[in-house]
Order: C-alpha cells, then sequence, then structure tokens
C-alpha cells in the first residue's frame, strides 16, 4: 500500500472516530431546551438529537458545530476518491452491483431493523406507556419513517450511481475534471478557494430557501435540501482527484499541501468564525435587520468546510502515513461501525439518564461503550462471509 493510500486509510479511521464523539455530544450541549420534545408532534427535533439530559456543557457546543459544518463534506470528498478507479478496473455494470450490495442492502436492513431498535428509548423518554405495542402504534402514526444516519448510505449510493452514468456517458469530462483538479498539488490554496467558492455558489441559493434542519423524504429516503447539493459538489471533487490517481498531485507526502497543513485548518478556524457569530446572532433573535449577516454566514461556512476537508487530509499526508495494526482495523471495521453504531448512542446515553455524573464523564462513556461495542459487532460479521461482504474493508 503506497504512503498517500496509508494516510487516507489513518484518515479514514479518524473520520468513525469523529463521527462517534460529534453524536456522543449531543445529549448534553448547552444550547438545548431543557425537556425532551414530544416523540409524536412536529417538529420532530429528537430527528436531530435524540436524547436530551440534564447534564450540560458549554464546550461540546462548540465542538459539536466546528464538527458539524465539515463533517458530512470531509465523508463525501473521501468517499468520492476511489470512486474513478474502482469505475476502470470494474466496470460499470460490476460497479454498480457491488455498490448496490455494499449500499443498499446494508441501508434496508438498517432501515427496517436498526431504526426502531435505536429510537425506542427516544420514545420512552416522554412516553405515558413504554410498552413495545404503544411504541410501535406510535411508530406507525409518524408520516415519515426515520432513518437516523443511515441516510448517509442511500445518498452515496446514488451519487454512485450518478459517477457510473457519466463513465458510461462521458468518461473524458472526469478526466478532464481530474486534469484540472489535478493542479491542486501545485496550488493548493486556489484549489481550496475554489471548491468553498463552487460549494458558496450552491449553498448559498439552498439555505435562502431551506433551514438547516429541514428535512425532506420520500418513502425511506431522507435528506437535508439545504445541503444536498454541497454534498454532490464534495463527493465528484474526491471523484475528480481520484481519477488521476492518489500517488500524486496534492496526495504527496511531500507536496505543497501537506506541508502547509497549518495554514489551511487556519483557514477553516476563520470560516468557523464567520459561520459562527452571525449564526449565534440569528438564533438569539439579534440579526434582524442585518440580512448581510446571513450572506457572511454562508460564505464563512463555505470557507470552513473547504479548508477542513483540505487540512485534515494534508495533517494524515504530514504526520499519519505510517501504518499501525490498531488503526488499520478500526478503519477497516469504519463502515460497519457506521452501520450500527446510533444503536448503541442511543441505549447508553438513556442509561445515563438517571446517574449523577458530570456531562464529560458521561459523553466518555457513551463513546467508548459505543466504539467498543460497534466494533466488536463489525468483527463478528466480518467473520462470516457474506458479513465481510456487506461491511469489510474494500481493498
Amino acid at each position: 500500500m503506497r504512503e498517500s493510500s496509508i494516510a487516507l486509510s489513518n484518515l479514514r479511521a479518524f473520520v468513525i472516530l469523529l463521527v462517534l464523539a460529534f453524536h456522543s455530544v449531543l445529549a448534553y450541549l448547552g444550547s438545548q431546551p431543557v425537556s425532551p420534545p414530544p416523540f409524536d408532534s412536529p417538529p420532530y427535533g429528537w430527528r436531530a438529537i435524540p436524547i436530551l439530559d440534564r447534564e450540560r456543557w458549554f464546550g461540546f457546543d462548540l465542538f459539536s458545530a466546528f464538527t458539524y459544518v465539515y463533517l458530512m463534506q470531509l465523508m463525501f470528498f473521501l468517499s468520492g476518491l476511489f470512486v474513478w478507479p474502482s469505475l476502470l478496473r470494474k466496470g460499470g455494470k460490476l460497479f454498480l452491483h457491488d455498490r448496490f450490495l455494499r449500499l443498499g442492502i446494508p441501508f434496508l436492513l438498517g432501515f427496517f431493523c436498526l431504526m426502531p431498535l435505536a429510537l425506542y428509548p427516544v420514545y420512552r423518554v416522554t412516553a405515558v406507556d413504554p410498552s413495545l405495542s404503544a411504541y410501535w402504534a406510535h411508530w406507525r402514526a409518524l408520516p415519515f419513517w426515520p432513518t437516523g444516519p443511515l441516510w448517509f448510505l442511500w445518498f452515496l449510493l446514488a451519487l454512485n450511481c450518478a459517477a457510473a452514468l457519466l463513465h458510461a456517458l462521458a468518461p473524458r469530462l472526469v478526466e478532464f475534471l481530474g486534469r484540472i483538479s489535478i493542479r491542486a498539488g501545485t496550488y493548493p490554496g486556489r484549489y481550496l478557494l475554489a471548491l468553498a467558492g463552487i460549494s458558496a455558489l450552491v449553498y448559498i441559493p439552498s439555505a435562502a430557501i431551506f433551514n438547516p434542519w429541514d428535512w425532506l423524504q420520500f418513502g425511506p429516503f431522507a435528506f437535508q435540501p439545504s445541503f444536498a447539493l454541497v454534498y454532490l459538489v464534495y463527493f465528484f471533487a474526491g471523484v475528480a482527484l481520484g481519477a488521476y490517481g492518489l500517488d500524486r498531485g496534492p496526495f504527496r507526502l511531500d507536496g505543497i499541501l501537506a506541508r502547509r497543513w497549518a495554514i489551511w485548518l487556519a483557514g477553516a478556524t476563520a470560516g468557523f468564525v464567520l459561520w459562527v457569530i452571525p449564526t449565534a446572532l440569528s438564533v438569539n433573535g439579534q440579526a434582524v435587520g442585518a440580512p448581510g449577516l446571513e450572506l457572511i454566514a454562508d460564505l464563512g461556512f463555505a470557507l470552513c468546510a473547504a479548508g477542513a476537508c483540505l487540512g485534515w487530509v494534508a495533517v494524515f499526508l504530514r504526520f499519519a502515513s505510517v501504518r499501525r495494526p490498531l488503526i488499520d482495523n478500526i478503519s477497516e471495521s469504519a463502515y460497519g461501525i457506521y452501520l450500527v453504531h446510533y444503536l448503541f448512542i442511543t441505549w447508553l446515553q438513556y442509561m445515563l439518564l438517571g446517574i449523577a455524573l458530570f456531562a464529560v464523564a458521561k459523553a466518555a462513556i457513551v463513546f467508548t461503550g459505543t466504539l467498543m461495542l460497534s466494533w466488536a459487532i463489525t468483527a463478528s460479521m466480518r467473520r462470516v462471509p457474506m458479513g465481510n461482504r456487506l461491511v469489510g474493508a474494500h481493498r
């Protein structure tokens, strides 16, 4: 395995730990309401934050806000990097077969089996009748079928199908975009600004129509309309870079991107400040009559996401290009951990509700317990041939 591929594999392990940490602390955000929202009444706030604990710490608000701005973009970006080489190696038909098996079946299994189990404690928090039969009646009465973080799987599958269509109809277009994108190795600053600019162009109109917490759902297929086009941009940015190869251009260990990692993260921090201050003022009702603040927040959002994505890639190229058995195992289990982790997040947060512990301690317990249990379940699944095909690592 090339050193750049090792760095990206290590980054994948870091990203799944970041996902677990993000979901682990949501129950302890200081900015959330004191009382949990009803299970069966709009706007169904538990879709974003399923459990609310009385123990809070505002430090988690800063962490979750910063992570929220870029995490999904980073996941789509990394997912796109390996799409074009896979299409060239397998061809469109086999590629789509593997993608439906890898993403479609786990999505359906999680949708019908995991999510009802994961959200039962959410119902119990406010339920008059906590029985399973009452829960199922309330569940069936919902105007949607909750998908939780599993929405990522079907959306990623749809983007993979779009990439396969491009491979069939316009392969030279992606190769052309790859040749343009590879200049990021020589001019990473320009690439960062271009990525931020393009994502801002698609995000600003969407953010003017939809709120960040709005969801659209058609059957089991849910997504956030304000971010959908941004995710598309980052996915195909990854596809374009991956089309030119991961061992050259911006992914060189001695390249400008890796050497100037601190600059990209500083840009992400600056973008976060530009986003969080106007956003906080809007939430508190202090931005009335100042429409320019919303535009500043949107531009900050775009800059923060681009800076964080390139910054984390640069950090791992610069400092984490060596294989470690433990990190390798987490990376290879990352997909399975993502698939099942929400079940343990909600139940552990629920079980800790009545225990007198500081918010930091509770979040640490939830994170550690979720990681260990999800990792163990994934390891067990990978011992079975079909389970390994569904959630094992692709090499």
